[in-house]
């Protein structure tokens, strides 16, 4: 039985093709598209999968889409009602959007899948699990539990914004609900907005700026005004915003700006200035909130269903200092959290969903989970590769194993070079997991800095984070259980810290520039690192590659962050990643067995040349 998942038209759409329980493949259509976040229907993912299975669109036995449009209409409907005369620019742009077309989103879904392939009829159901059911059954249905406590949390499905359910064994069952306005997503994304970033992208970029505030009595007094102005939060973990001071739900902007502005006492941040403190500060006010209230959300769920799990999906489980609060609670014995928290997600949730609970399927547990190591997309032959270094003649040297290749490599890495990493399937969800990663020396105290500024081309305070052997992780963090998707924070060992005099003091690049560890690439101002811990079983070519690293320096531990540049979405071709190697400068590129040096590639136009060609895939 082939179901197939699909995520559009908000923001990070994506395909995932199941066959019976199995994962075949999923993947987001940015990645295709090369347009971060694309909301389009996800027709490049769904071809990709549909190929990759050797399979057409009539083999497919049911079509499951993320949400109920219905319902999302009926809150956006209600929501104009009760906010009259707010919200008319806003009720212009969206109404007619969704009654020419996402009021009619079945047929639109037949008529993107008759661009595919023949589809003459539509002799399948096609489904619409609620929001938070596709979230819930993404972690849960993905986990290695029997049964679980699941909570989802994000800015907002069709209304519900929270959510405790449990899961046991083909069933999920909803316990609690927090409804629109009130969402815990949505305040984070209000201050994301305030910060100078753009909402439903930048908000790891505050989570990232939150360690650098200065001044914690400041800290305290935002926060404050977070607690009791702006929103008030219960024991239970439910909040109440305080609607006086947000314009999402009526208007295009997030908050009321003079109203934020008198309370606060600093205006919204105008994008890409400079990142004064009080911003900083406001950060790590709005992160300690937050962190509380999931604290709170996981305590409850603990109180409502007794279970010895919890999953966590929604894009804010994708808060990994949040997450990391849950973990060093010790509530739960084991936490999953769905490593596709967002709505790309969502498309792996609706397929799950239906064929545990629509089709009523038993389940059985994998004690590895499903996702495979989130390895889940396209990956390049040799044959494509030659090809293409014939057609641009591109140099490359290819080694006759693959000891070999970790060898080398391992060997230009420990003098310092950055090396384009590319290396089988390509990772569904927003972390590179050492498939399409930029990597890097940990030690080099300048290394943040050259990769930030010259490679990123992003914002210097930005952290990077560490992969390291499983078996050694406990020996530089403070970590005691397997952590493969980059989704907690952990502190770094007290042998590896070096004091830092006056924390609090001087510019943010100051304090970026500060030396805190033996592994300062990786190591936050305030000691901690998001750790990807790289195990033998799920990804034997990135294990193999750190243990001759740790062969040559004795350090298990390398950069390893995403293959991609600010603005743009991580690699997917290797077309894509080889102009992003030739457009930085990365020293190497990686695929399969294949190096290119960028001292013996061609001096052509590369910029006009890939603007020249239209996507095809390797």
């Amino acid at each position: 039985m082939y179901i197939l998942g699909i995520s559009a038209y908000y923001h990070d759409s994506a395909a995932t093709l199941l066959y019976n329980d199995k994962i075949v493949a999923a993947a987001q259509e940015e990645r295709f598209t090369r347009i971060k976040h694309d909301a389009s229907f996800p027709v490049n993912a769904i071809k990709y999968c549909l190929e990759f299975s050797h399979i057409s669109i009539s083999d497919i036995k049911a079509i499951a889409f993320y949400d109920k449009p219905f319902l999302k209409f009926e809150r956006l409907i209600e929501t104009y009602t009760n906010n009259v005369p707010k919200g008319l620019s806003s009720f212009l742009k969206a109404v007619p959007v969704w009654t020419k077309e996402k009021l009619f989103l079945k047929k639109i879904i037949c008529d993107e899948l008759k661009k595919i392939g023949d589809l003459k009829k539509i002799d399948v159901p096609i489904l619409f699990p609620e929001h938070h059911l596709s979230h819930a059954a993404s972690a849960f249905f993905a986990s290695p539990f029997h049964t679980s406590a699941i909570l989802v949390a994000d800015g907002v499905g069709e209304w519900a914004t929270t959510t405790i359910a449990f899961g046991e064994s083909n069933k999920i069952t909803t316990l609690k609900e927090l409804h629109f306005p009130h969402s815990v997503g949505l305040l984070y994304s209000a201050v994301t907005y305030y910060c100078g970033f753009k909402v439903n992208s930048g908000e790891y970029k505050l989570m990232g700026l939150s360690p650098y505030a200065a001044d914690d009595d400041e800290v305290k007094r935002l926060e404050k005004i977070i607690n009791s102005v702006f929103c008030t939060a219960y024991p239970d973990g439910s909040i109440e915003l305080n609607q006086s001071y947000f314009t999402y739900a009526s208007g295009l902007r997030m908050v009321n700006d003079k109203k934020w502005t008198a309370c606060l006492g600093f205006p919204p941040r105008k994008p890409e200035s400079e990142i004064d403190p009080c911003y900083c500060n406001l950060a790590l006010a709005v992160q300690r909130f937050i962190n509380r209230v999931m604290l709170s959300l996981a305590t409850q769920a603990k109180k409502l269903t007794g279970a010895d799990h919890i999953c966590l999906a929604g894009g804010v489980a994708l808060n990994c200092v949040a997450n990391s609060e849950i973990l060093e609670s010790n509530l739960f014995k084991k936490i999953f959290v769905q490593p596709a928290a967002g709505d790309a997600g969502g498309s792996l949730g609706a397929a799950l969903a239906t064929y545990y609970i629509y089709f009523g399927k038993e389940r059985t547990v994998q004690e590895n989970n499903i996702m495979q190591g989130c390895l889940l997309g396209p990956a390049v032959s040799d044959i494509a590769i030659e090809k293409f270094g014939g057609k641009h003649k591109a140099a490359y040297y290819k080694f006759e194993t693959g000891e070999q290749m970790t060898n080398h490599v391992a060997e230009l890495l420990s003098e310092g070079k950055v090396v384009g990493w590319f290396q089988g399937r390509m990772e569904f969800g927003p972390r590179a997991l050492g498939a399409r990663s930029i990597l890097a020396d940990a030690r080099s105290p300048d290394m943040q800095k050259k990769l930030n500024l010259k490679i990123k081309a992003r914002e210097s305070f930005r952290p990077f984070a560490p992969a390291v052997l499983e078996e050694n992780a406990g020996d530089y963090f403070e970590i005691n259980s397997p952590s493969p998707f980059m989704l907690f924070t952990y502190p770094v060992r007290q042998s590896i810290k070096k004091p830092i005099a006056n924390p609090g003091k001087g510019s943010l690049q100051d304090r970026v520039n500060m030396l805190r560890s033996s592994l300062p690439a990786i190591t936050h101002i305030d000691y901690s690192a998001r750790v990807q811990t790289v195990s033998k079983a799920d990804n034997e070519l990135f294990w193999n590659l750190l243990q001759a690293f740790k062969n040559i320096t004795g350090i298990p531990v390398l950069i390893n962050t995403s293959f991609n540049r600010r603005g743009e979405p991580i690699v997917c071709s290797l077309k894509d990643a080889y102009f992003c190697f030739m457009e930085t400068d990365m020293d190497f590129l990686v695929v399969g067995n294949y190096l290119f040096d960028k001292k013996t590639q061609p001096t052509a136009n590369l910029k006009d040349y890939k603007k020249s060609e239209s996507f095809t895939p390797d």
